[in-house]
């Protein structure tokens, strides 16, 4: 699909903007740009992921689910039934895993950026605490950032029910609020882009070698010595 492609070719290029000064000079390496580095890999390889047809869909960690109110209490007893049935989940499972990667390309730039902005007030002890320290620092200075910039992504993702059946029961249902699904949707692509992100840096701390960097090499190879 040629719209994955250029999804993934251009968050590769918004991600892959970030830079590390001196990485040439790693006795000076600061362990500010270190951690950066760590974000920048883990964020790459997460989005890369993600980005793929299917992205969410596919992986154990981001998969979203189907929002109760499309199926749950809250739709007509006429409607309930269909909504229920396993055919129709599964077309509004992948529905909201592909509304969840229009959302993603949006927001993979403004992670780009804001790991290259970011400040970081104790790297050592970020370097020194758990397998997802340093994703935990990006989550809360992004704070709610990504759920805004995100919603017009998946709302536009969430309009493309493509099939009939599906078009149908949604127009019987009664008390479905699209802009609180599309909400509920929205956060939980924010929530599963950062245990994307936090897995990806998990891995890396656990096996820096894998990555063939020599800056986390150099800083997380060595183990915890800061």
């Amino acid at each position: 699909m040629i719209y994955h492609r250029r999804s993934v070719l251009s968050v590769g290029a918004a991600i892959g903007m970030l830079s590390l000064p001196g990485c040439s000079s790693l006795p000076g390496l600061s362990l500010t740009e270190a951690i950066k580095r760590l974000l920048t890999v883990s964020s790459q390889n997460a989005f890369a992921q993600l980005l793929q047809p299917n992205g969410f869909f596919d992986s154990q960690v981001a998969r979203i689910a189907v929002p109760d109110s499309l199926g749950g209490s809250r739709v007509t007893s006429v409607a309930t039934a269909l909504l229920r049935s396993k055919p129709i989940q599964d077309r509004l499972l992948r529905q909201v895993n592909r509304a969840a990667e229009q959302g993603a390309e949006l927001a993979a730039p403004i992670v780009a950026d804001t790991i290259r902005n970011m400040t970081i007030t104790d790297a050592a002890a970020i370097l020194n605490g758990g397998p997802r320290a340093a994703t935990n620092v990006l989550q809360r200075q992004l704070g709610n950032t990504l759920v805004e910039r995100m919603l017009p992504g998946v709302g536009n993702g969430l309009k493309l029910f493509d099939n009939e059946i599906i078009n149908l029961v949604l127009s019987q249902a009664t008390n479905v609020d699209f802009g609180s699904i599309r909400r509920d949707v929205t956060n939980e692509v924010n929530n599963a882009i950062y245990r994307s992100i936090g897995a990806q840096e998990e891995a890396i701390r656990a096996n820096p070698r894998a990555t063939n960097d020599p800056v986390l090499i150099a800083v997380l190879g060595a183990g915890k010595a800061f």
